[in-house]
């Protein structure tokens, strides 16, 4: 599929969406009320479920279709139990899940130039999966959860986790993408209201990994032209049940930017011109 830029004299706009795990419902809620409001998007960059929700975006799927497969979304969709040592889990069963679920599997036939985020488990250092090759792959290996489920190994031997760990608010990967505006939304900064001291071992390790999120997201963020943060620090990451209440959330947190999103616009369109 062709992503060239589209003939137009307005600026082109992306969208970083980060991680989260059932909090990423709530970015469904926000492009609704960005479509809604005839607000464009020209490429989306995400890390875990930023990553699936983008990805399922840009492979066709609508809104409805997407809100759909929120409602109906469990974690036994995604994951089986693993006799690896290397995790708990497997996320294998997501590639399956996503087969039956998006129109096309193939970066090639995107229709949104979209880049998914992992981590490379040895390097440290993040992978980015665009332009071309499988994103059912690329999509599971950003939501890989290191210790929780089994490393993904990809085609050139390296072993892949969560892509939040890296860059959970992929707000430089958007740019890459040609986007002249960046529109992030960071579902995990309103914090978690919900908790207290960790008791057991997971819960340590939880929130090492959410200490090390914000970190990364906070690296980037001033990189943003505009933020949108839904809150929802008092459900659990892994409450699914409540896609209604994240449906909800996002979508009202968008509404309060639509005028300032027109506004950069706006302001971008003249400036494009003018240098024209």
């Amino acid at each position: 599929m062709n992503h060239a830029p589209p003939k137009s004299n307005r600026p082109r706009i992306g969208l970083a969406l980060s991680g989260g795990a059932a909090r990423g419902i709530a970015h469904v809620g926000v492009l609704r009320a960005l479509e809604e409001n005839a607000i464009p998007i020209d490429a989306i960059a995400g890390a875990s479920a930023g990553a699936l929700i983008g990805g399922a975006y840009a492979a066709g799927l609508s809104i409805a279709q997407l809100e759909a497969m929120a409602r109906k979304f469990r974690w036994r969709h995604i994951s089986r139990f693993s006799f690896s040592r290397l995790g708990l889990q497997s996320n294998a069963p997501m590639e399956k899940f996503l087969r039956n679920s998006l129109p096309v599997t193939r970066f090639e036939e995107l229709r949104i130039p979209f880049a998914a985020l992992a981590t490379d488990l040895q390097t440290g250092t993040a992978v980015v999966f665009r332009a071309q090759g499988d994103l059912t792959i690329a999509i599971r290996a950003s939501n890989c959860l290191p210790a929780f489920y089994v490393p993904v190994r990809d085609g050139e031997g390296r072993l892949l986790v969560d892509g939040g760990l890296v860059a959970n608010l992929p707000i430089s990967y958007t740019r890459d993408l040609g986007a002249d505006i960046v529109i992030a939304v960071d579902v995990g900064a309103d914090g978690a209201r919900f908790m207290d001291r960790p008791r057991t071992a997971l819960g340590v390790m939880t929130q090492v990994f959410v200490a090390v999120e914000r970190i990364v997201s906070d690296q980037e963020k001033e990189k943003a032209d505009l933020i949108i943060t839904p809150k929802v620090g008092h459900i659990r990451w892994d409450e699914t049940r409540r896609a209604e209440e994240f449906l909800k959330i996002g979508y009202e947190t968008a509404l309060e930017s639509i005028d300032q999103i027109k506004d950069l616009i706006e302001q971008k369109t003249l400036l494009l011109n003018s240098a024209a």
